[in-house]
């Protein structure tokens, strides 16, 4: 003999609020109005009506708590969702920093260079023996237009 399981949560219901109760199956208690549910009340004895009212409660909460833990799941996932994401922009960021701060120490040694070789002119004229055993050498290079020009600085290899 086979039972229909929603048949037997409406016998259970029944037997609950009495024999001689309305059947009601678990999804039908949860989804009636307080309006619907007090005619189903009428007629029953109080003790009945208490247990049918607290079967609803129960399942209402079990219901509610099911929502709460899909809700908790799927904010988890967004979340980590949202920090792979946020870590991937901190890594791309780091990247960046380290490029950024080897190109201004390049800068900064060419400054240097620069600085030198400003103060050796301003020293006065340099032999062209110690020309070449400068540890910088300076081009600058005129345009066409003689507008603007353009200053390359190397380190002798």
């Amino acid at each position: 003999m086979t039972t229909n399981h929603r048949g037997s949560k409406a016998l259970k219901v029944k037997k609950e609020a009495g024999e001689n109760a309305p059947v009601l199956s678990d999804d039908e208690l949860v989804s009636m109005t307080v309006r619907e549910l007090n005619q189903h009340l009428r007629g029953l004895t109080k003790e009945d009506a208490v247990r049918l009212k607290q079967r609803r409660r129960t399942l209402k909460n079990r219901g509610y708590a099911a929502s709460c833990r899909i809700k908790r799941v799927t904010q988890k996932e967004e979340l980590e969702q949202q920090k792979a994401e946020l870590q991937h922009e901190v890594d791309k960021l780091a990247q960046e920093n380290a490029s950024m701060k080897l190109e201004l120490e390049a800068l900064r040694s060419n400054y240097e260079a620069l600085q030198s070789f400003a103060r050796s002119v301003a020293r006065g004229p340099i032999p062209p023996a110690k020309v070449a055993a400068t540890t910088s050498v300076i081009t600058i290079v005129k345009s066409a237009d003689h507008k603007t020009s353009s200053a390359h600085f190397s380190s002798p290899s």
